[in-house]
C-alpha cells in the first residue's frame, strides 16, 4: 500500500524528547517551547508566537481575543476544516459562509463585503493547500469596516504572499503541526500575534485565565485568575519533537516541492486534454507543497477514481465536506449567497499522496492516476 500520508521524522526527535525528560521539565513553556516560539517569531516576523496543543486551540484563543459573543458574525469560507467554524460557534458566534475562488479554492475576496452586517466582528482567511488568500484586499476590507482578520494558516507554514510569510499579515493567525502537515509534532499548533495589543491577554488566556506568565518573568509577586482561559499549552515532549522538525524545515519544504513539481509536470498533458485540472498558484504566492490535488470532471468520476486507486493500493482521498451543508453548519451558521463553486469544486477534488520518501514510489502513483483519468 502506498499511503496517503506517512509522518516524517528527521532522526533527532526522540533524542530531544529524552533531553526534555533529562531537563526535568515536561510541562509546557520549557526550553524547547521557547526555542520553537523564537523560531516562529524570527521566521514569520510576528510580534509573539505562542505554542498550543493544536491549531484548534489557537483558533479558540483567537475567538476569545476577538471577544466573540452570542450573535456575533464571523466571515469565513465553507470549504475548510470544522475547527475554523467551531472555535467561534463555541462562543455563540455565527459563521457566515462565503463562496470560494475557482482558481485557489480560497475565500473569494470579492464576495466578502456583501456578507458584512452590523453584527460582523471578524474575517477568517483560510490559506487552502498552503496557497495564500488575497490578503491585501481582505485587510483593506477589514480596515474599512473595523474588523479583525484571523489567518487560518494551518496548512501555510513556509508559504508566503507577496514576500510576506503566511501568518504575518492578519491581526492574529493559527498554525497546525498535526501529523498530516509539513512540520509536525503529532498534534500541535501555534497562535501568532501581529497586533501587539493582544499579547498580554493571549498569555492570560493560554494560562487558564491567569497572569502566570508574568509571575514567572518576575513581573508579579503572585499570580491569580484574571479572565477567561483554558489550558492551551503543549507539553515539552511535544515541543522537543517539533524542534527537531523546525531545524530541518527548509530541507523538508524543498523536498516536498520537488515531489509537488514532479506531479505537476506529469499531469500537464492530461490537463491540456481537459481530463483534469491541476492546482493553481498565483504569481504573488510562494507555496509550501502542503498537498497536491486534482479536480476531476464530476462527483461520479471522483468516486470511481478513488475506489479504483484504493483497490490498486494507492491512498487517494477527497477533502472537506462543505460546512454550510453540514448539520451544525445549517444549525448555527448562515450562507452569504448560493456557494455554487464551493459545492461543485468540493465534489471534484481528490488529493494524492505527498510525503517524504514518496519519491521511490511516485512514478507508480503517476502511472496509476493517468490510467484512470
Amino acid at each position: 500500500m502506498i499511503p496517503f500520508n506517512k509522518p516524517h521524522m528527521t532522526g533527532k526527535e526522540l533524542w530531544y524528547v529524552s533531553q526534555a525528560h533529562a531537563n526535568g521539565h515536561l510541562a509546557g513553556d520549557g526550553s524547547f517551547t521557547k526555542r520553537c516560539s523564537a523560531w516562529l517569531e524570527h521566521r514569520i516576523g510576528c510580534h509573539r508566537a505562542l505554542l498550543t496543543h493544536s491549531c484548534t486551540a489557537a483558533l479558540e484563543m483567537a475567538a476569545i481575543l476577538a471577544r466573540i459573543g452570542p450573535g456575533d458574525e464571523i466571515i469565513m469560507p465553507s470549504y475548510t476544516f470544522v475547527s475554523t467554524a467551531n472555535a467561534f460557534a463555541l462562543r455563540g458566534g455565527v459563521p457566515v459562509f462565503v463562496d470560494i475562488r475557482p482558481d485557489t479554492l480560497n475565500i473569494d475576496e470579492a464576495l466578502i463585503e456583501a456578507a458584512i452586517t452590523s453584527r460582523t466582528r471578524a474575517i477568517v482567511a483560510v490559506h487552502y493547500a498552503g496557497v495564500g488568500c488575497e490578503m491585501d484586499a481582505i485587510m483593506s476590507i477589514a480596515e474599512r469596516h473595523g474588523l479583525i482578520v484571523i489567518e487560518d494558516a494551518a496548512q501555510g507554514i513556509m508559504s508566503s504572499y507577496k514576500g510576506r510569510p503566511l501568518g504575518s499579515i492578519g491581526h492574529l493567525a493559527a498554525l497546525s503541526f498535526h501529523e498530516t502537515k509539513n512540520i509536525i509534532s503529532g498534534e500541535g499548533g501555534a497562535l501568532l500575534i501581529n497586533a501587539p495589543e493582544f499579547i498580554e491577554q493571549a498569555e492570560i488566556i493560554r494560562e487558564k485565565g491567569t497572569n502566570r506568565s508574568q509571575f514567572f518573568r518576575g513581573q508579579r509577586d503572585k499570580y491569580t485568575w484574571m479572565d477567561l482561559g483554558s489550558s492551551y499549552l503543549p507539553s515539552e515532549l511535544v515541543a522537543a519533537f517539533l524542534w527537531a522538525q523546525m531545524e530541518e524545515a527548509y530541507e523538508i519544504t524543498a523536498r516536498r516541492l520537488e515531489i509537488w513539481e514532479t506531479y505537476h509536470k506529469n499531469f500537464e498533458a492530461v490537463e491540456k486534454q481537459n481530463r483534469v485540472r491541476r492546482p493553481v498558484v498565483p504569481s504573488e504566492c510562494t507555496h509550501n507543497a502542503h498537498m497536491y490535488y486534482l479536480l476531476l470532471p464530476d462527483l461520479k468520476k471522483r468516486t470511481a477514481f478513488i475506489a479504483t486507486l484504493m483497490q490498486q493500493k494507492v491512498g487517494v482521498v477527497f477533502h472537506y465536506v462543505p460546512l454550510h451543508s453540514s448539520p451544525m453548519g445549517e444549525k448555527c451558521g448562515r450562507k452569504s449567497g448560493p456557494l455554487v463553486r464551493t459545492q461543485l469544486l468540493s465534489d471534484r477534488l481528490v488529493r494524492l499522496p505527498l510525503w517524504l520518501g514518496l519519491e521511490e514510489y511516485q512514478n507508480e502513483v503517476i502511472q496509476q492516476v493517468i490510467a484512470e483519468l
